[in-house]
């Protein structure tokens, strides 16, 4: 029996005494949401900067928000979730909109950095928190860099998994994305809307099976042993696919299951890839708007981690970026690397993340 429960059970003859019925009822209602709370993933449907966002949450304390990435959903968090609430958070992970249960909109400028940055200040108010810590993964990195980077009043810590905080580039992001005569950075494939979305959306669940796979430490490995590059694994051929080679082996690394993978799959069966395809498509856009963030710095408390068979790490001037990590970071107190561990970070080593997101947690200030 836990301490709330024992303590359920110790006042319950108290209760009894001084109201029977009511009390009684209210009191165990009251006892067995709080229990719910704390040990149950639940999900609902907020309003949050204009649109309806779907949200997971379980526990109480300090406000913690998990920020997912491409191609996923609030899901990818479903580890940390639990392991966060039962060291004393309160634990909260949006589908992203255009993803999920959360609204899509329609037109690709409503996909900006500044609407998704936009998204996490409004899910703060609409939960009534002052401030939360902030951690990201994949394009949930980059809104959380940018939340901490324009927002520091609200977002007082971040973890960023994979993506490194990067500086406004000199010029717009997609003309300085590799292409050769023969291919292309997959990016660039994601501009034009329809191909992807085709592509993607035909069998969605294979595709979250394949790109699962694909980029995790385990199919980087394979993609190496079979003459593959960490650079050319980002590549898209010309007049092809975004979904190449033998695809996913027919028994899946331990790190993901078949049940996850119905469930990613039904997810974005009824959502389509539309909306997770519009955030490419405000690359450039979300270059022109930020002009005036140029120089600023991440000053908040920061963590960051990634794996070290991540192909986004093979991008050209990542690893300069990551030498030079602290001077654009200077509120960096950690960078992590997790052998043989590929893209997926908190799915493939969600141990590893949960201990390391606790403990940076735990040695931020505390809060006014």
């Amino acid at each position: 029996m836990d301490r709330r429960r024992f303590l359920t059970a110790a006042l319950a003859p108290l209760a009894l005494q001084a109201a029977p019925h009511a009390v009684t009822s209210s009191a165990f209602a009251a006892s067995s949401e709080r229990d719910d709370k704390m040990t149950r993933t639940t999900q609902r449907i907020i309003e949050a900067n204009g649109i309806r966002i779907n949200i997971a949450e379980q526990g109480e304390g300090p406000l913690v928000l998990l920020v997912h990435g491409f191609p996923e959903t609030w899901y990818s968090w479903r580890h940390q979730i639990n392991d966060l609430a039962a060291t004393g958070f309160h634990v909260v992970a949006p589908d992203m909109r255009g993803y999920g249960k959360s609204e899509a909109p329609q037109a690709i400028d409503q996909y900006t950095i500044l609407h998704l940055v936009g998204d996490m200040v409004g899910i703060l108010d609409a939960l009534g928190a002052p401030t939360a810590v902030i951690v990201g993964h994949d394009w949930g990195a980059s809104v959380a860099w940018q939340a901490a980077l324009t927002r520091p009043d609200r977002f007082r810590a971040i973890a960023a998994l994979s993506v490194p905080f990067r500086p406004r580039a000199k010029a717009p992001p997609t003309t300085l994305m590799p292409r050769t005569e023969t291919a292309q950075f997959y990016q660039l494939y994601f501009q034009e809307p329809g191909p992807a979305e085709a592509e993607l959306g035909r069998d969605p669940r294979a595709t979250l099976r394949n790109m699962l796979f694909g980029a995790s430490g385990d199919g980087v490995a394979a993609a190496r042993a079979a003459g593959g590059t960490a650079t050319n694994l980002a590549m898209v051929p010309k007049g092809g696919g975004f979904l190449q080679g033998p695809g996913a082996p027919a028994t899946l690394p331990s790190w993901i299951s078949e049940s996850d993978l119905d469930h990613y799959g039904e997810e974005f069966r009824r959502s389509g890839f539309r909306g997770a395809l519009n955030y490419y498509r405000n690359l450039d856009r979300n270059w022109e708007i930020t002009g005036a963030l140029t120089g600023l710095q991440v000053t908040i408390p920061a963590l960051y981690m990634a794996g070290d068979r991540d192909f986004l790490l093979s991008s050209p001037g990542t690893d300069q970026l990551l030498a030079n990590l602290k001077t654009l970071v200077p509120g960096l107190r950690k960078v992590q690397m997790l052998p043989g561990c590929g893209h997926w970070t908190q799915q493939e080593r969600p141990g590893e993340v949960s201990a390391a997101l606790v403990e940076f947690m735990r040695a931020l200030p505390s809060r006014s």
